[in-house]
């Protein structure tokens, strides 16, 4: 543990990957997620190929490369402190984008793995209208039976992918089903995609997929529904 690295907040002061355009004056932004054991640069390098030209991006490094330490299905306090330590880290990227002039409903949220996991706990955590929200093989946070009772919110027509395969090894297809069903519930339009046999990757649909969602972020003059 770094010297500045605070036990409670671990996650608070480590470095964010800064690519694609700058945010003052960017169109639009992307919030990108890593999983467990890599890091910022690989995950730029999904955002690299499924990202419009001129938009932000931003890819913080998580403490010891994980998020959280356990599994995303066991109990919440079990993966304390990392995990409020994780969620207030996309909360500080997300209000340095908006004070840089980028609207939420310009921001997306995207992560594959653990980083799936994150984004997709945050955007229910923080339902509203957002440029997009990715989740590639991920699923909402906690054990079988736990409450989604979120705060009140709306995503209010966010354009949500969840992708992942059937027998992915770390993601039960129960729980992609059941964080499609509380997005489109929260107000998300979700598209859900089960790949047979995939494992824990991903593949070109996925990418074609995404690269259509995030297109529009990319146009200041597209047509965006009130952001709240």
């Amino acid at each position: 543990m770094s010297m500045s690295q605070s036990p409670r907040d671990p996650h608070r002061d480590r470095p964010v990957r800064r690519a694609g355009g700058p945010a003052d004056g960017a169109p639009g932004a992307i919030v990108a997620l890593h999983g467990r054991g890599s890091s910022a640069v690989d995950i730029l390098g999904v955002v690299e190929t499924v990202s419009p030209p001129g938009l932000a991006w931003l890819a913080p490094d998580a403490a010891g490369a994980t998020w959280y330490p356990n599994s995303f299905l066991a109990p919440l306090e079990s993966n304390q402190p990392g995990l409020d330590s994780a969620l207030a880290t996309v909360d500080r990227l997300v209000g340095e984008l908006v004070a840089a002039g980028i609207p939420h409903q310009r921001i997306a949220l995207l992560g594959f793995s653990q980083g799936a996991c994150l984004a997709l706990e945050y955007a229910a955590r923080h339902a509203r209208r957002w440029g997009a929200v990715v989740g590639l093989s991920g699923g909402l946070i906690g054990p079988p039976g736990t409450s989604r009772d979120y705060d009140p919110g709306d995503l209010a027509g966010t354009p949500v992918f969840l992708g992942c395969s059937d027998i992915d090894p770390h993601i039960p297809l129960d729980r992609v089903r059941e964080t499609a069903a509380v997005l489109t519930r929260l107000g998300g339009t979700v598209d859900e995609r089960v790949y047979p046999a995939m494992g824990h990757t991903v593949n070109r649909d996925e990418v074609t997929a995404v690269r259509a969602l995030l297109a529009p972020l990319a146009n200041p003059e597209a047509a965006n529904p009130s952001g709240r």
